[in-house]
């Protein structure tokens, strides 16, 4: 939804030609012709912003200013006084009444707009800051082929079930996600999109928007399977990325992130927005090694001290091909917080339903340790 910019000024002429400005840049604009109107229209519409002229009949742009920071319900409202009024005292008596910025007329279109989409950017972070922020659960694994994805498809639906609260599943793997093609859903390009905007226009709204409501009970943050002629996304993707998760934790209890390795860009920002990291092995040697290495990284950088810290074991072989769970917790000198048991039967009978494998058999053992694993996270969100 486009943000709202009031404009006040008894001057039409001004009022059309800074309305068409503002419309052109993506703004609704909504306008008011005195003080007094602009009173009126303020509480009425709440904008996100109020340009506001000093010289008016009646109520000036001071006492209009000092008015709405009387009123609890504009007073947050940022006001960008915009007149002819250049001298310093001017400038002074706007600021005491309350003003977030004062520019003087005439002035370059571009740079009324870079003092409009900073005060926007501004307030956007107040008002985020003071949301109730749920909490961050990453998911990565040393490297690629351990089920990470499946496993984070199946514990995200585990912990809805257990905790029916808002959960949301992200996968931000550009050109590597799996989740639409496994739950045969036709829209796989919410990252995408998301990438394709600069940081300023990566808000909360803008996140919100692009997530897919399921029927399964939570909401996705799908990233595309392909990933030609995206080259020009990867461009300040390690920001975008870090927004895109601070965002997603004003909208749910809990958001699962599928990191996938330490390769992604922005990792470590990354790691910062999670309240606790889940690491998932398979019990291969080569792999476990790897996951040793990665487990040391994130003791380094606080997880398993300060911030909580998971190992999942998630086997997809026979028995006999793997290590024991006391040889698995020796090479890793990390306990593990629980073994997910090979499934090759449901996983087939799943892909060809198109359907979560925690769906296939809900009472398997598949299902159990999955529901007791969200068990823990969802003990976790509880306030």
């Amino acid at each position: 939804m486009a943000e709202k910019i009031l404009v006040v000024d008894d001057d039409l002429e001004t009022l059309r030609l800074v309305g068409l400005m503002l419309q052109k840049q993506g703004y609704h604009v909504v306008t008011a012709a005195s003080g007094e109107e602009g009173l009126q229209v303020a509480v009425r519409e709440q904008p996100d912003l109020i340009l506001l002229d000093i010289m008016m009949p009646g109520l000036d742009g001071f006492e209009v200013t000092r008015r709405l920071r009387q009123n609890p319900e504009t007073s947050s409202i940022p006001i960008l006084i915009f007149t002819a009024k250049s001298q310093v005292e001017d400038k002074v008596e706007g600021y005491e009444a309350g003003a977030d910025d004062y520019l003087t007329k005439p002035i370059h279109p571009a740079e009324l707009i870079a003092h409009i989409k900073a005060l926007l950017g501004r307030s956007r972070a107040r008002r985020e800051a003071a949301l109730p922020r749920g909490y961050v659960l990453g998911l990565i694994a040393a490297k690629g082929g351990v089920g990470l994805s499946t496993l984070a498809l199946n514990l995200g639906l585990a912990c809805h079930q257990r905790s029916k609260s808002e959960v949301i599943l992200a996968e931000l793997r550009l050109g590597e996600g799996t989740w639409a093609e496994t739950l045969n859903l036709h829209d796989d390009q919410a990252l995408k999109n998301l990438l394709s905007l600069p940081p300023t226009e990566i808000t909360r709204s803008t996140v919100e928007n692009n997530l897919l409501r399921t029927t399964l009970g939570v909401r996705l943050l799908l990233a595309p399977r392909r990933i030609e002629g995206y080259n020009p996304l990867f461009s300040g993707m390690a920001e975008k990325l870090t927004l895109i998760t601070r965002h997603l934790a004003t909208l749910a209890t809990l958001v699962i992130l599928d990191i996938g390795t330490p390769f992604l860009p922005g990792y470590l920002d990354l790691l910062n927005q999670c309240d606790e990291v889940m690491v998932v092995a398979e019990s291969q040697p080569f792999t476990l090694k790897l996951t040793r290495r990665l487990l040391t990284d994130l003791e380094g950088y606080g997880f398993g001290k300060s911030k909580l810290l998971t190992v999942v074991l998630n086997n997809r072989m026979r028995a006999d091909l793997q290590y024991t769970i006391t040889q698995v917790q020796d090479t890793l000198e990390h306990s593990v917080s629980i073994t997910i048991p090979p499934v090759p039967e449901l996983a087939y009978h799943a892909a060809m339903r198109s359907v979560p494998l925690l769906h296939i058999q809900p009472e398997g053992l598949y299902a159990q340790q999955v529901m007791q694993l969200a068990s823990q996270f969802v003990e976790r969100t509880r306030p």
